[in-house]
């Protein structure tokens, strides 16, 4: 296969409170932001994220209603990190800004498995993981041995 992940794009409800978490609490680094001056729906905002360099995340200020787990598309962006304690600081500051958890804490993505981390949901309600692969021996699985990131 020759084909990698490009950049993600995600639609929000509200740029600027997207903006702000995906920047402000996950650490992503704003590259561009603009907005649509002629298109049919003239004024719609995005932002695009990533490392300092690397385009990573786009953001679309064009949902008229939050994330739906029902619909097909997206069923979660997942992110990994360079180590279990860096997980943890990302739950920590997660945390504080308030967001929503599938589970408590850091869990295994199944039975027995060394990679795990953590389940939470952006402000549209967006499902995102935060993981690594190995470092969450013996942390719980909450769907047995099926993949804790397939359902929540």
């Amino acid at each position: 296969m020759t084909l990698r992940t490009g950049h993600i794009g995600l639609n929000v409800t509200d740029l600027d409170r997207s903006l702000a978490f995906y920047r402000d609490v996950l650490g992503f680094s704003l590259l561009a932001e603009g907005k649509e001056e002629d298109g049919p729906a003239g004024g719609r905002r995005y932002a695009f994220l990533g490392d300092g360099e690397r385009l990573a995340l786009t953001l679309w200020q064009q949902a008229g209603q939050p994330y739906g787990p029902d619909r097909a598309g997206l069923h979660h962006l997942a992110l990994e990190a360079d180590s279990i304690e860096r997980v943890r600081e990302y739950e920590e500051a997660l945390r504080a800004y308030g967001a929503d958890f599938a589970h408590d804490g850091v869990v295994a993505h199944r039975e027995g498995a060394g990679s795990g981390g953590i389940f939470f949901h952006d402000p549209d309600g967006t499902r995102l993981e935060i993981s690594v692969p190995s470092g969450a021996e013996g942390a719980p699985a909450p769907s047995g041995a099926a993949p804790t990131c397939g359902f929540f």
